[in-house]
């Protein structure tokens, strides 16, 4: 503004305001949280429709182990959550070299025996997700189902993906931007590869498509992720029954004795009902696949067989996507 004896002028130009959904200075302000919000929502929904995702099949676990060579199986344990950067020396597990000098520490000691386990753990959910999505690709109808899901991170949540793609199926990931340095593993069909701002955001998809739950061993993440599915079901705030495997029943006991919530009172018998252990991916997928087939098939769907001339033509809905209408919100 140019001000001449004590009047202010306009200026000689002005320049073009932007845009309102241009103005990043708003759409990263608290004014624009609302769009932001809405962003995660709506985006994704494009995609899925895009894409034509009907539903999924959601796996959570451990991020902090990841297998850098299938073969060698040489693990590393992270620094965080969704970091990119491996933890101290003094907390990774010990090498076979540091096993047998005696020199590794107690701790070391301890990391090396979960490394073999969680390599384990990665095998087991690589090889669930390849029979899950193989059996997955071959329904017919005209969207995908039951299309294998993760939070998009490495470890376990890699093996799901990296199982599915090795399938030659479509594979999602939903990923969360974290203050650690992290990429979405590579396994993630690219189309369905997504970065979330807001967990409320991110539960909410893997919530809404969700039409079968397994958790493998994990920590903080996969207790939250497990228990706010379960407390849906519970709660029956979900429009659809979900099967939900809990992997690793060694692991699980040792953490938390979900069978003393019984005990308690703290939960009703019934609500026991809500989930069953697996110890191998065989057991998993039996138990996935009977009750994804008595919950969400049609008789004979699951035999990977074409419909019959007479069945009526798929709605539009069916053919765009995720059917927003069916929620208990």
């Amino acid at each position: 503004m140019i001000t001449v004896d004590n009047k202010k002028l306009p200026p000689e130009h002005l320049a073009t305001a932007p845009l309102a959904y241009e103005n990043d200075d708003f759409l990263t302000s608290p004014d624009g949280r609302p769009l932001r919000i809405m962003s995660e929502y709506l985006e994704p929904l494009a995609r899925f429709r895009r894409e034509r995702i009907q539903d999924t099949v959601v796996f959570f676990g451990s991020a902090r182990f990841r297998a850098l060579d299938i073969a060698k199986a040489e693990l590393q344990l992270l620094e965080n959550t969704g970091a990119s950067t491996p933890a101290p020396d003094e907390e990774q597990p010990a090498s076979a070299t540091e096993a047998a000098s005696g020199t590794a520490s107690t701790l070391k000691l301890r990391r090396a025996e979960a490394a073999v386990e969680m390599a384990h753990y990665y095998e087991a959910a690589r090889k669930l997700a390849h029979m899950m999505a193989g059996w997955a690709c071959s329904l017919e109808g005209p969207r995908h189902r039951f299309v294998v899901t993760s939070g998009g991170g490495p470890g376990i949540m890699e093996a799901a993906n990296r199982g599915a793609f090795e399938a030659g199926c479509k594979t999602i990931g939903l990923n969360i931007a974290l203050p650690f340095e992290q990429e979405p593993n590579r396994y993630i069909t690219p189309e369905l590869n997504f970065q979330f701002h807001y967990f409320f955001m991110r539960k909410y998809w893997f919530a809404y498509l969700a039409k079968a739950l397994v958790v493998f061993p994990g920590g903080f993440g996969t207790l939250d992720e497990m228990f706010e599915l379960l407390t849906l079901a519970q709660t029956k705030k979900l429009a659809k029954k979900i099967p939900v495997v809990i992997y690793g029943s060694k692991y699980w006991q040792s953490v938390i004795n979900l069978d003393t919530l019984v005990d308690k009172g703290t939960i009703a018998p019934q609500d026991r009902a809500l989930f069953q252990f697996a110890d191998t991916p065989e057991q998993a997928f039996a138990l996935l696949q009977a009750g994804l087939i008595e919950n969400h098939l049609q008789p004979h769907q699951h035999e990977a067989v074409p419909p019959p001339p007479t069945e009526p033509a798929p709605s539009a809905q069916e053919q765009l996507g995720p059917d927003i209408t069916k929620t208990m919100g």
